[in-house]
């Protein structure tokens, strides 16, 4: 499992080099990228697609290309394979036989924006793409603002001004925040502020590139963050439309944000 810049060329590891030189075959999640880094360092090794769209017929060709005693490397477009990219399915398989998996570290933006946003970095969690909406996206986002260790969040472009706008609700305008684009590359950006502050700029400049959001733990003592009563009732609606009862319906989501049960019992 070999990592790759996630920008910058030059982040490539003499390790990482060596052990893409001497494999007989790497699997890559777009083979156009990686060729760069072929050019770059003068890598000839033959290049295989492995990515998310890659069917069962393809692990199974690596799984045999390992099974008969030959090495793989796995390399994604940008960072550690793994994060955020394929290739579980394949370590795990490969692990259930008992093979060895060797990580060759390198770049990573989790860990380069969380050392570059200024917040606390010994206790931190990693949340990976958000879900894009629903009841699952609410509840991660909920957990999250409520964790007294810093999270990491990364976001599409395009994306970022309205995730920004709801953690901002949800966690409380004032929460101390990091939106870092571009890492490693020429436009390198690194917003620090409140998320409220953090969320006004992106509405009227909305940041492109790759995003990673990083977003400061609960303070220790301070309430959790609730919801307003009207988008607890739409929360309650929500339910209902999925077959719920009313009143379980309103239970659940009382449970959870603190609101009143009566008052949530009611329609919007």
């Amino acid at each position: 499992m070999v990592a790759t810049p996630i920008g910058n060329l030059g982040d490539m590891t003499v390790r990482a080099v060596d052990v893409l030189r001497s494999v007989p075959l790497v699997a890559a999640e777009d083979t156009r990228l990686t060729r760069r880094l072929w050019a770059r360092y003068e890598i000839k090794t033959r290049l295989i697609s492995y990515h998310a769209q890659s069917g069962p017929a393809r692990e199974r060709e690596l799984l045999e290309h390992l099974g008969a005693g030959r090495d793989l490397a796995i390399v994604t477009d940008a960072g550690t394979p793994l994060v955020s990219d394929p290739g579980a399915e394949l370590v795990s398989a490969w692990v259930a036989r008992g093979g060895r998996v060797v990580p060759i570290p390198g770049a990573s933006a989790v860990l380069a924006a969380l050392v570059a946003s200024g917040l606390p970095a010994a206790r931190w969690t990693f949340e990976g793409f958000l879900p894009r909406r629903g009841r699952e996206r609410r509840e991660l986002i909920e957990r999250m603002c409520g964790d007294e260790r810093t999270s990491v969040l990364f976001e599409a472009p395009g994306r970022a001004a309205a995730t920004l706008a709801e953690l901002a609700v949800r966690c409380g305008g004032e929460r101390r925040a990091a939106l870092c684009r571009e890492l490693t590359k020429l436009h390198e950006e690194i917003w620090r502020g409140s998320l409220a502050e953090l969320a006004a700029r992106a509405a009227d400049n909305d940041p492109r590139g790759e995003i990673v959001i990083v977003v400061g733990g609960r303070e220790r003592g301070s309430e959790e963050p609730k919801i307003g009563l009207a988008e607890g009732r739409s929360e309650v609606q929500e339910l209902v439309d999925k077959g719920w009862s009313r009143s379980s319906a309103a239970r659940d989501v009382a449970q959870r944000t603190g609101l009143a049960r009566r008052e949530l019992f009611r329609e919007a």
